[in-house]
């Protein structure tokens, strides 16, 4: 009788550990930046990755009033809070816990981000991610998805995942047409845990905890840390102790990058243009 042949998977690790920067954006917005620092400025197409959360309403009161962006998509995480977005547009929503918006700016957009809310907890994530350069002009769009929307699965005994983008077995996320064909799952550990989930080999990775610790390897990342992960096609996570992250995967660009404050593009002449469109009302 004939054994079955062993399936191997080449487990990611982790090859660079980040500690998050303490800084303000938007009207003075307490927050901790993993991503478009000094230390890490880039992981492509990954531009900037801020964590936000605070019990404080003096912390995030004054919101991210009207501001521009073109070349690149933000996407917000809402943890707990709500948070309300408009844009230049006429388009509105709110983000309340547990939802996502993912934007494209495209061409570009004016948008604010105001909370809802006076006092309580307000947490989460926002994400910078590149598009290539024959989708920078694209017109903008929005993928607001409520809580209810997004899976939750337990695929182990002790393992809880949502799936906010790309695929977990035959579970998909929500969000939908991304040129860079994107991962980005919610993984909450309880104590001595593991869970095991295929990542899209050739896509750059990163872990970023925001709860207790996860390992991954011979490496433990703590709350408040962020891990980039090497080549691979599946991740590994364990926890002693428990611990809860976002994992995030998408496929790498390759392409020169032109940046000025909200606006990303591929050379400086396109950033120039960006700024004299933006100056003369056309976004």
């Amino acid at each position: 009788m004939n054994a079955k042949p062993e399936i191997y998977s080449p487990l990611r690790s982790v090859v660079r550990v980040v500690r998050g920067s303490p800084t303000s954006d938007g009207a003075g917005v307490r927050l901790m930046r993993l991503i478009g620092t000094e230390v890490l400025s880039e992981v492509d197409p990954f531009l900037l990755l801020d964590q936000f959360g605070s019990d404080s309403a003096a912390d995030y009161i004054a919101g991210f009033p009207e501001h521009p962006h073109r070349g690149f998509e933000t996407v917000t995480y809402m943890l707990e809070g709500r948070m309300r977005h408009r844009d230049n547009q006429g388009n509105e929503g709110l983000l309340v816990s547990g939802s996502v918006q993912w934007m494209t700016a495209g061409r570009g957009i004016l948008h604010s981000e105001m909370p809802e809310q006076e006092a309580g907890r307000m947490s989460g994530f926002q994400l910078w991610v590149n598009l290539p350069a024959a989708r920078k002009m694209t017109a903008p769009r929005y993928q607001d998805i409520p809580p209810e929307q997004i899976p939750s699965i337990n695929p182990a005994p002790g393992v809880k995942v949502r799936v906010i983008a790309g695929q977990v077995g035959e579970t998909s996320g929500p969000v939908h047409g991304i040129a860079t064909a994107p991962l980005f799952l919610d993984v909450a550990l309880e104590p001595s845990k593991h869970y095991e989930v295929s990542v899209p080999t050739g896509h750059t990775a990163f872990v970023s905890v925001f709860e207790g610790s996860l390992s991954i390897g011979a490496t433990t990342l703590n709350a408040g840390e962020l891990g980039v992960l090497g080549a691979g096609s599946a991740l590994k996570l364990e926890s002693a102790a428990g611990g809860r992250a976002i994992v995030v995967a998408a496929q790498p660009l390759g392409e020169p990058v032109a940046r000025y404050g909200p606006f990303v593009m591929n050379t400086r002449a396109e950033i120039i243009q960006a700024v004299e469109d933006f100056n003369a009302g056309r976004f």
